[in-house]
């Protein structure tokens, strides 16, 4: 393994420095073993620098035991701590708010994000490109997983007002340009993704195949996943409001057009013309779910303004280690 405070040659260039960072919650089985392969690959990349920051929000297994063992046996080591779980939006984005160096490499902490993949991240920074994502092209999750998100990409990508990049989860290479872009956005609950397309620079994308977890059990659940689509979509697109209104114009003209017609039929057919109560049951029920699908939506977007009109932090720390002094 390299150790990052060796001595250098004086009169060798300068090394870049770079950040690794990994959000981590409950992963006290791959937070070590993800440090020593980060390393082992820069080990083979003389010309950098590294540092590792691991951002855990709030973990209940033992994960900041461990991280605090390794920042005590390697400097290079960081650790943020969440006074409480702040979600798998905002933890991410704080954490690279807070990295130093002159990019940062962000990838999930449960090696479905390759670490060999930096080598090649490293390679198109030094070519110019600001921003190198990975994209999944195959993945080792269920099928019926990979085509819902699949189908979901393809929604937002048709609705949304900036190209939004399809099978990206945020693991890749930020320029310190781009995360300073970011700072200046100051948004208190983003959508990574659609950020960095709103931001319009030049994006290299790195097609892999995404393995498994090697331990432990995914985070994400319905709850999780449907706050990511939504948000995407809020942040990025207003035709669902805009399709609410339409679609109301449609009804109305379609009720109106109903309703000629069974007085048409009321008239020709005064004796033998009955309307019955299961069509005005079906009516009433189509109606009120077409209401709340649309309230919904409506509050969706409520929801949003909201969280930007409080403006609260993205995270509270309770501690971090290894940091430099301002």
């Amino acid at each position: 393994m390299s150790n990052p405070n060796a001595p250098t040659d004086p009169n060798a260039p300068a090394r870049k420095r770079i950040c690794v960072l990994a959000p981590c919650y409950n992963e006290v089985e791959n937070v070590r073993e993800l440090a020593k392969a980060i390393d082992e690959v820069f080990a083979t990349e003389p010309g950098y620098e590294h540092s590792i920051l691991f951002i855990d929000n709030a973990s209940t297994d033992g994960t900041r035991e461990v991280l605090r063992e390794m920042a005590a046996e390697s400097p290079h080591i960081m650790a943020i701590f969440n006074a409480r779980n702040f979600g798998h939006i905002r933890s991410p984005f704080y954490g690279l708010m807070q990295a130093p160096g002159e990019a940062c490499i962000q990838m999930a902490s449960d090696f479905q994000d390759p670490p060999a993949m930096i080598h090649d991240f490293l390679r198109k920074w030094e070519e110019g490109f600001k921003v190198i994502v990975g994209v999944k092209t195959e993945s080792e999750e269920s099928r019926v997983m990979y085509a819902l998100r699949s189908f979901y990409y393809g929604l937002v990508g048709r609705i949304s007002q900036v190209e939004l990049m399809q099978h990206v989860t945020g693991f890749g290479l930020y320029d310190r340009q781009v995360l300073d872009i970011l700072r200046r956005i100051d948004d208190p609950y983003p959508y990574f993704r659609g950020l960095i397309a709103e931001i319009g620079l030049d994006i290299h994308k790195i097609p892999f195949r995404q393995p498994q977890r090697r331990r432990g059990l995914t985070k994400n659940n319905f709850y999780t996943l449907y706050d990511m689509a939504m948000l995407g979509i809020t942040n990025h697109s207003r035709i669902p409001l805009r399709v609410a209104t339409l679609f109301g114009f449609a009804l109305s003209a379609f009720s109106l057009f109903v309703a000629f017609a069974y007085l048409i039929a009321k008239l020709v057919f005064w004796n033998q013309f009955t309307l019955g109560t299961a069509p005005v049951i079906i009516g009433i029920f189509f109606l009120g779910a077409v209401q709340l699908f649309f309230i919904g939506i409506i509050g969706e977007y409520v929801g949003a303004i909201l969280t930007q009109v409080q403006k609260r932090p993205l995270v509270i720390e309770k501690e971090r280690l290894n940091f430099e002094e301002p």
